[in-house]
This record gives C-alpha cells, structure tokens and sequence, in this order.
C-alpha cells in the first residue's frame, strides 16, 4: 500500500504576494518597452532622410530652381549656392544639419 505524503499548501498571503510581486515586475517590463519604442519613434528620421535623397537628386539632373526652400512635416529645407557647392540645410526645433553637394560637370 501507497503512503501519500502530504504536501503543505502555499497560504493565501503567499499567493497573493507572488502575484503582486509578477504584476510590479509586469508592469516595469511593459513601461520600459513603451518607452523604448516611444523613443524609437521621435528618433526616426527616415522619411526626411528620403526626402533630402530625393532633392538630391533633382539637382544632379538640373530639375530644380536653387536657392529653393520647403516645409517638410516639422522639418525647413533650405538649399543654396556657395562657392560652386550646393548646400542643403535642414533642420527643425531641435536640430539642425548641414549638407554638401558636389556636383561634377
């Protein structure tokens, strides 16, 4: 015959102390994955870098009128001419870039 032993049973107190305890953790998980994202986000410059790649373009193949200026999202585009270089200012509240064109004719 088979003695069972008995097994002691967590209380109550402890169970809910264990889950409260994988909730916090939960919790701490899921704020800073949020703000990784959130941060990934403002940070994400692709679209203007496409858009500079684009007037970049225009301007090799003579399709644009310089000095030229736009508006693009939050972001001011500025492309003048200085010593036969062509230079393509962008830039927004919190930063700004600088950029040199050479063209060879």
């Amino acid at each position: 015959m088979v003695i069972l032993k008995k097994i002691r049973a967590a209380s109550l107190i402890e169970t809910l102390t264990a889950s409260v305890l994988i909730i916090i953790v939960f919790m701490i998980a899921s704020l800073s994955f949020n703000n990784i994202f959130t941060n990934h986000i403002k940070r994400d410059k692709s679209a203007i870098e496409n858009r500079i790649k684009e007037l970049e373009y225009l301007i090799i193949h003579n399709k644009l009128k310089i000095p030229y200026t736009e508006d693009f999202d939050s972001w001011e585009i500025e492309i003048i001419t200085k010593n036969n270089l062509n230079i393509i200012i962008y830039n927004n509240d919190d930063t700004s870039h600088e950029k040199q064109l050479i063209i060879n004719e």
